[in-house]
């Protein structure tokens, strides 16, 4: 039995999500992520470059097993049309946009904070969706799997890193800064 593929995104995603929702809320490494990074957007920034990386890695697990039909994964699709990630990516991109527009999670409340943290993944995640087919978009052709499909690796490795970097290299950054 083959399952539908935006099921099997919608389970993904809302399996990694509260996985690192509990992690960040009942375990000891909530509390150290917590305690180590005071500053709340580096937080958000290391919430979010680990959720794109993790979404990254599933997604292409996910994709792999769907073209060489391993296990039940399967497409998604809409009326015969075959939907890409990227949409999905974009249309979460949008929404964490207009939230932090609407100044969701930027609060001191606990609801906030656990806001701001979900947003934060989410942002991840969209991103990690959209740009795992940057190739798709910047060729205007599924490319996924050829040559061209490098394009994608690349755009995540140099997002990934600048995540990375806000997220680790800010106290370094900062360092700097009072230096001069």
């Amino acid at each position: 039995m083959r399952i539908s593929g935006l099921w099997v995104l919608l389970i993904f995603a809302a399996f990694a999500i509260s996985v690192m929702l509990l992690l960040l809320y009942l375990t000891r490494l909530g509390a150290l992520v917590h305690t180590s990074i005071r500053d709340r957007p580096r937080r958000r920034l290391f919430i979010a470059s680990l959720s794109f990386f993790v979404t990254f890695v599933g997604v292409r697990l996910i994709v792999a097993a769907a073209v060489y039909h391993i296990g039940p994964f399967g497409w998604v699709e809409f009326h015969g049309r075959h939907i890409h990630h990227l949409v999905w990516g974009i249309i979460l991109l949008l929404a964490v946009g207009y939230a932090w527009l609407a100044e969701i999670g930027s609060g001191s409340t606990p609801t906030s904070i656990f806001l701001g943290r979900l947003l934060a993944i989410l942002y991840g995640v969209g991103a990690a969706l959209t740009l795992d087919e940057f190739a798709l978009w910047l060729n205007l052709a599924n490319v996924y799997w050829s040559p061209e499909g490098r394009e994608s690796i690349d755009a995540v490795v140099v997002f990934g890193a600048a995540l990375a970097a806000g997220a680790w290299g800010a106290p370094f950054f900062r360092s700097l800064r009072k230096r001069k």
